[in-house]
């Protein structure tokens, strides 16, 4: 479960100017400086209560490995833009810093400081555009994951949506399914890099290729027992059910499942549970799919359906691809020099103003139901009732993520339950934001 990406280094995942902005502040001495950066969410998408935490745990194999190879240097001198001071900085490059970051699994609300970086402020610059492309990515995908895991209601969910999107972006959105509570895959690097069970047996084609769809499905059960899931509609749904059935009852039972994939499925779904109870076959599972959201799910949800296959919708966050997530500045120090402190500095755009200093999150949660999001000042004490929600990530640039993802996925589900259940609603709201108290309002 390395945080390498298939062959390919990390630190030339970035953009541009994060390279103008090192060089110029190396020869103004700024780059030495401490200071803080963290990410956060100014706002949720309509009709969302909660944001779900993925990727910190992929993050701190990312960064504490992120280095500049020599094919990289090579090409950025080849630029003619960059000081060789710049040049040799990168060459020896390691990210060396601290972080503390929320737990996988954990949700989080507008102003939420999901990761904090304690670093100088170059390698902070430095690693800004991989913090947020990893943190935007899967915790909009497990968000999205998360309000379909809530109306599935316990139903088997398969992650299928490999296809839909970039080949890397896949396993990572296979990993903050699973992450949420989907309980398999249908990619096998998932599954080798992650330990999820991966899910899986034909498409349409594969009953293209036989001479029909009984000899199809009778080559498919004879390979993979009776167990295995026959895709029913490629021509008429009704033949195509009748088919497997005989060939099913040919080697001696029932298909373990069917899978509709088109159709209006608020129809279909009644019609071939009442063929397969008339047939004898109220063992056999209905799986569907097809550009299923939490939405379209839910609209299922009183229907004999025993899984759901999900794919385009889930890897594009249902329909927020990317959870709004910036990195800011909130601290520097004025002076360079390890025991210099860090100082309040903060934006103040006109829509986009952030807040400064140094803060520790914690959570209120009173009576099992969290009902409040707390910001305290660095050396001030947490409020009572309240869990501290930073843990931390890297510690001089090494990897100090405590948790396993099968570890995250337990807690996952415990502080879903500590939502209110405005908030899961699928016209949900935050109910709280993150907020930092005045001392006299922390117990």
């Amino acid at each position: 479960m390395s945080g390498q990406t298939l062959g390919m280094g990390t630190a030339m995942m970035t953009d541009l100017y994060e390279l103008t902005m090192l060089d110029a502040a190396l020869q103004s001495g700024v780059a030495s400086r401490r200071s803080c950066f963290e990410v956060f969410a100014r706002r949720l998408p309509p009709g969302r209560g909660y944001g779900v935490v993925a990727g910190p745990g992929r993050l701190a194999g990312l960064l504490a490995d992120y280095r500049f190879e020599a094919d990289d240097l090579a090409y950025l001198a080849g630029l003619g833009r960059f000081s060789d001071g710049l040049l040799d900085h990168l060459a020896t490059f390691r990210f060396d810093g601290d972080a503390w970051s929320y737990r996988e699994g954990d949700f989080y609300v507008p102003g939420s400081p999901v990761l904090r970086v304690d670093a100088s402020v170059g390698t902070a610059l430095l690693v800004e555009t991989l913090v947020l492309s990893v943190l935007n990515h899967d915790c909009a995908v497990a968000s999205a994951a998360a309000r379909m895991h809530d109306v599935a209601e316990g139903r088997h969910l398969i992650e299928m949506g490999g296809r839909r999107t970039h080949e890397l972006a896949a396993v990572a959105a296979a990993r903050a399914a699973w992450l949420v509570g989907f309980d398999a895959t249908s990619n096998l690097l998932a599954g080798e890099q992650y330990g999820i069970p991966t899910a899986g047996t034909a498409a349409h084609a594969f009953t293209l290729a036989h001479h029909d769809e009984e000899a199809a499905f009778e080559a498919q059960m004879r390979a993979h027992g009776l167990e295995t899931t026959l895709l029913i509609d490629t021509f008429d749904l009704r033949t195509g059910l009748e088919r497997g059935l005989a060939a099913a009852k040919r080697l001696g039972g029932v298909p373990g499942a069917v899978r509709i994939d088109s159709g209006d499925l608020t129809v279909e779904v009644p019609r071939v549970r009442q063929w397969l109870d008339d047939a004898g076959a109220e063992s056999t599972r209905i799986v569907v799919s097809g550009d299923l959201d939490e939405y379209r799910i839910a609209d299922l949800a009183d229907l004999p359906v025993d899984g759901y296959g999900v794919g385009t919708q889930l890897v594009v966050g249902s329909g927020h691809a990317t959870a709004g997530m910036v990195y800011k500045a909130v601290a520097i120090a004025r002076h360079s020099g390890t025991f210099e402190p860090v100082v309040p500095v903060y934006k103040e755009s006109e829509g986009k103003a952030t807040r400064g200093g140094v803060v520790r999150p914690y959570r209120v949660v009173r009576d099992g139901e969290a009902n409040s999001e707390t910001l305290v000042e660095q050396d001030r004490p947490g409020p009572t009732n309240s869990r501290p929600l930073h843990v931390p990530l890297l510690r001089s640039g090494h990897n100090a993520y405590p948790y396993t993802l099968a570890q995250d996925r337990v807690f996952h589900q415990r502080v879903r339950a500590e939502l209110p259940e405005s908030m899961r609603r699928l016209d949900g709201a935050p109910a709280f934001e993150a907020e930092v108290v005045a001392e006299s309002s922390v117990d």
